[in-house]
């Protein structure tokens, strides 16, 4: 006899930001069929309740700066989860990883500016939308659910990159890059290779990414980022 497994229940259950359902009113079907496909999953990093943290953290009113990763952090350090709902981040307490430790090797020759940590929240709070392509992966296991997000990642970048108020696209390697065609001429796109080991030193060090965004938003009116502490 076949039996059939009682669903899991989860504690934190996790809902779409009404700011973003509302303008792009096509997500909102997109995560239903996202999150009965993940029902039976158990180890989702991040964990639920932050998958759609960097969307939290900025409004579509309020975003100024897109910077778009590939997939979340699938592992621990010291027994915390990597990830927490924001591209290349990491939660005080944790190590950054080694592509955020170029990053922040980066930030320093570029600003002269450091982070005391690698959790990237103040850059969020600024109006950097810090949105992995894939917003969920399974524990140890990276790009788990990267086919399943596709359709509603397209549709974020698409509204994003079509809007007639400008922002800022940060485009690190051939993934990211991949977006660029739904992006309008009159948003400024800064783009290398990935601050990836495998990568960094074939085109991110020396590309003041940092600087770059500052001198765009200044050019578009806005006010810059304060990328370090």
């Amino acid at each position: 006899m076949h039996v059939v497994p009682d669903p899991i229940t989860h504690p934190h259950p996790e809902s779409l930001p009404a700011a973003w359902a509302a303008v792009i009113p096509e997500l909102q079907p997109l995560y239903n069929s996202i999150s009965a496909s993940l029902e039976m999953e158990a180890d989702i990093r991040p964990r639920r309740g932050l998958w759609f943290e960097a969307l939290r953290q900025v409004s579509p009113s309020t975003v100024r700066v897109v910077l778009l990763g590939q997939d979340p952090y699938h592992g621990e350090d010291h027994g915390i989860q990597q990830a927490h709902g924001l591209s290349f981040s990491v939660p005080d307490g944790v190590r950054p990883p080694p592509s955020l430790r170029n990053m922040l090797k980066e930030m320093q020759s570029d600003l002269g500016q450091t982070l005391e940590s690698g959790n990237l929240m103040p850059w969020a709070e600024q109006g950097i939308l810090l949105l992995n392509a894939s917003l969920t992966t399974r524990g140890g296991e990276a790009g788990a659910h990267s086919k399943l997000w596709q359709a509603f990642t397209h549709a974020l970048i698409t509204y994003l990159g079509q809007r007639d108020t400008p922002l800022v696209f940060i485009l690190w390697g051939s993934h990211a890059q991949q977006f660029r065609t739904l992006i309008a001429a009159h948003h400024p796109v800064i783009s290398s290779v990935h601050p990836s080991p495998l990568s960094a030193h074939r085109g991110f060090f020396g590309s003041q990414p940092y600087s770059k965004v500052n001198a765009a938003l200044r050019t578009l009116g806005l006010a810059e980022i304060h990328w370090g502490n």
